[in-house]
Order: C-alpha cells, then structure tokens, then sequence
C-alpha cells in the first residue's frame, strides 16, 4: 500500500506534462491522433523480417520527444512495468525459426533473432508514440478529438470516466489502507482474511464516488459532447505536421531507407 502515494503522484503527472506548452503541445488534437494511429499502422505493417526498414521509424518519437522537451528516459520510466511484457512477446521465435540469415563468425543470426527483434521494437515504437500522445495533450481533448472523428459517443464516453475513475479509486484505497493500518498497528498489508471485506467496501465505496463524479458532470451540462475541451481550430502549422510526417511514415514504409543511406554513402 506504500506505492499508492507513487501512483497517485504519477497520475499527477501526466497531467501536469499534459497542461506544458510547447510546438508539441500547441498542435490540434486531432492532429496528434492521426499522426499517432497513422505512425502504429506503419509500424505493424512492417514484415516480420525488415527490422533494417523499421528502425528507420525511431526518428520521430525522438524528435517529437525533443520538440516536446520530454526526456525519452521518463518514458521509459513510466512505462517500466509494460515493457517487459512487450519484450517477452518474441521471445519464443528464435526456438521456432531457425532460417540462418547472416553468420557472424561461429554465430547465425536466424529468422526467430530478427522476428523478434522486430516485434520488440514494434512495441516499443508503439509505447513512445502513445505515450507522446498522453503526455502532451489532455484526456479531455483527446476525448475531444475522438468525437470529432466519428468515434461513438459511448466508447469515448467510457475512456474517459475510466480514467477519471482510477484516481478515484486510488483515493477510496488509500483511505481504507490507512484506516486498516490505523486499526491493526503493527500488522504489514492487509491480512488475507480481510481482502473479501476490503474488496467489497472498496467496490461499493468506488461505485458511489464514481455515481457523484458523474452527476457532477451532468450537472455542469456534460451530455457526452466536449465543448469546453475546445481550442484553437485546425491550422496550416497542423497541416504540415500531419502531411509532412504522414510522408515520412510511408516514405519509411515503402523503401528501406537505412539501406537506401547506405548505399548512397558507400558510393
């Protein structure tokens, strides 16, 4: 329970990388949305083979992670208990491929090495862009931008009330781990005998701050539109970050740029 604290600050956070400015942070919602989901289509389509061609699409989470002035180390940071289950979704293929591609001395790179090179870095291409999203635009525009794009007003909806609800739940349990702690002094966690008990009250607790939350936002004339979430209007400045990645993606998607550089700087 001493990491509840940890987590409530982090989901500060977020919001507080959301609320910065910056050429990233200024861009229209809509914009960031389409860049992203554009970027994690390009990046899944890649063969399981062309990892050459893939790495080709670290250029912008790095550049955009400048741009925003976000470290790259802080993404990793956040996203440090999903990372290792994006590593570990390979980790089968080198057993079950064993098509030689280059030998390195003794050493054969085989097909299971690079599929899974390949999806590791997938995932990981996929994580830093969606955590750029996050990180620089706010969950209401976000929500704001999927209804401008047709998404149902249910779905978004849902998205974002599950994530105004985690921080209240993080709340509703930390409140009832210290009122535990308060009344068995001495005793480390809750004992496993108490978890039914605790999980019940911390259900039925959440359901009710999560009912006042939302007939608080019917009461401000929430009726799942996002009008206050609305800013400035699509510019020319979106546009071109829009076209000019859009390019580079498929750019990168359809030529092997790394071997095309090569090949021009051998000559």
């Amino acid at each position: 329970m001493d990491k509840l604290p940890q987590a409530q600050s982090e989901l500060r956070e977020m919001d507080t990388l959301a609320a910065a400015d910056s050429p990233v942070h200024r861009l229209h919602p809509i914009c960031k949305l389409s860049v992203t989901l554009l970027y994690i289509v390009i990046v899944v389509s890649f063969p399981k083979y062309d990892l050459s061609g893939l790495t080709a699409m670290v250029l912008y989470p790095v550049i955009a992670y400048q741009m925003a002035g976000i470290p790259i180390r802080l993404c990793f940071r956040k996203l440090r208990y999903v990372l290792p289950l994006v590593c570990a979704v390979g980790l089968v293929n080198p057993f079950l491929d064993h098509t030689p591609f280059v030998t390195l001395g003794s050493f054969t790179v085989t097909g299971g090495i690079i599929s899974m090179l390949t999806l590791l870095f997938k995932g990981c291409f996929s994580l830093m862009a969606s955590f750029l999203l996050i990180a620089t635009t706010s969950i209401d525009s976000i929500c704001a931008a999927l209804r401008k794009l047709h998404v149902p007003e249910l779905l978004v909806t849902l998205l974002l009330l599950t994530y105004r609800y985690i921080g209240v739940m993080l709340e509703e349990v930390g409140i009832m781990s210290q009122s535990y702690r308060l009344r068995s002094p001495g005793q480390k966690g809750i004992h496993i005998s108490a978890w039914g008990s605790f999980l019940g009250q911390l259900l039925l607790r959440s359901m009710d701050r999560a009912q006042e939350l939302y007939s608080s936002m019917l009461l401000r004339g929430f009726r799942g539109e996002f009008f206050y979430a609305q800013g400035s209007p699509f510019g020319f400045g979106d546009a071109v970050f829009l076209l000019g990645w859009g390019i580079a993606f498929l750019c990168a998607r359809r030529w092997n740029l790394p071997a095309v550089a090569g090949s021009i700087f051998v000559r």
